[in-house]
């Protein structure tokens, strides 16, 4: 506003705040006059916020007000009109050799992982991952920061592939983790509120590689659904410059950030279109939606009326993203909702919210058909990005030996092992 438009400016945010406004600051040119009142100020005394205006600024030593008159009131220093950008030096892209326990000391020790063990990323790794896409290694996929206005980070396929080892990937695994770092969005946004991300995959990619869509695919159950959700993780502390209490400041965290919620939707299940088709790609296209949110309410059935109740009593800014058991969406599809648009569109009129839109409201089809059980969340669907694009040629690099046990399907509700066998010794 001062430097543009030519008017007095005195930005003011809580002291707790100071270290990362000043750092910003000083990462776009932008050296402002801020001013420091104590911390907290939300939930106390209005005696204690007269204390705050009328006392000094904790960070400076000075009355916070005497800053916020001069801030508005004397001219721009040289400085201040002339600021120098710091250069951050860049990561060399290879470490000096060293021995294997010395190597994880370093990337434990330098904030390069997200505390549990990984896999060194050595060349010979890194090489076997680029085999998973036909793109060049110094292709630039995106630029990425967990913070609204810190600098951000430019990657390349190659990088990418250096943090899909780290997770325990395969290459068959790279095309829908490269598809995910070029939505641009960290697993992490540097909220001081505790936000969950969820990553969800459609189209025969998912299939290809093995990915749960059914019983426990939110849960610790799948190798594919596990790496590609820590892939992410790793993706927004490296490219995002994820630094707790630096450039990440939610207060409590979320556990959902340790491998998001990531999962393919089950489409064979559904008697619904699939998620990608009804936000415009083609049944036979692969992709993966990113979603982010605060509230997760794990518990629900899957009625019309069991979801208005959801969206009345959930603290929510009127987006909404139920992941539905196959169950609860054809008890849906049985009351008359055939098409989720109409859902929506009934969900959003009949919630009484005038924040509730249609077009804010998804549902995602996930679970293994146990219980009609469905997840509130107040999560965004922020974009949707084609994993064909990053798909060899000759198709993905199947590693079909490296599965976990696949979950049990059952059909029509016959899951009683042996029942065959029973029945055959009846005859």
């Amino acid at each position: 506003m001062e430097g543009e438009y030519g008017v007095p400016t005195a930005p003011i945010v809580t002291s707790r705040f100071a270290d990362y406004v000043i750092r910003d600051g000083q990462s776009h040119g932008m050296n402002l006059r801020w001013s420091f009142p104590p911390y907290p100020v939300a939930w106390v005394p209005r005696e204690t916020l007269r204390q705050y205006i009328e006392g000094d600024d904790p960070v400076t030593g000075v009355k916070l007000m005497s800053e916020v008159i001069d801030a508005l009131s004397k001219p721009l220093t040289q400085a201040e009109t002339n600021p120098q950008i710091p250069v951050r030096p860049k990561r060399p892209r290879l470490l000096e050799p060293d021995t294997e326990e010395n190597l994880h000391r370093m990337f434990l020790t330098n904030g390069w992982t997200d505390g549990l063990p990984i896999v060194l990323p050595t060349e010979e790794r890194v090489a076997e991952m680029l085999s998973g896409t036909d793109h060049d290694p110094q292709d630039v996929v995106g630029r990425m920061s967990v913070t609204t206005h810190e600098e951000m980070k430019e990657y390349t396929v190659e990088k990418v592939a250096v943090n899909a080892v780290m997770a325990g990937a395969r290459p068959e695994h790279l095309p829908v983790i490269l598809a995910i770092a070029s939505t641009q969005h960290p697993a992490m946004p540097s909220s001081t509120g505790s936000y969950g991300s969820m990553a969800v995959v459609n189209g025969p990619v998912a299939q290809t590689i093995g990915m749960n869509s059914g019983v426990g695919a939110m849960g610790p159950f799948n190798y594919a659904n596990s790496v590609i959700g820590r892939a992410w993780t790793l993706m927004s502390i490296n490219f995002g410059d994820a630094r707790a209490g630096e450039t990440f400041m939610a207060s409590i965290g979320n556990g959902l950030s340790f491998t998001n919620q990531c999962c393919a939707e089950n489409e064979a299940k559904s008697p619904w279109e699939p998620f990608h088709v009804r936000k415009g790609f083609k049944a036979s296209e692969s992709t993966v939606s990113i979603f982010r949110g605060w509230n997760v309410v794990t518990l629900g059935l899957g009625t019309s009326q069991g979801l208005l109740q959801r969206i009345r009593t959930l603290d929510s800014m009127g987006t909404y993203t139920f992941v539905m058991d196959p169950l609860a969406v054809k008890t849906l599809n049985a009351e008359g909702f055939s098409d989720p648009d109409k859902l929506s569109k009934w969900l959003a009129e009949k919630s009484g919210s005038p924040f509730a839109r249609p077009e804010g409201i998804n549902f995602i089809v996930v679970g293994g058909e146990t219980n009609p059980i469905v997840h509130t969340t107040d999560y965004v669907h922020y974009k949707t990005a084609s994993v064909d694009k990053w798909i060899p040629a000759g198709g993905i690099k199947a590693d079909a030996k490296l599965r976990m046990p696949a979950a049990s399907e059952c059909e029509d509700g016959l899951c009683f092992s042996g029942i065959a066998s029973t029945a055959a010794s009846r005859e």
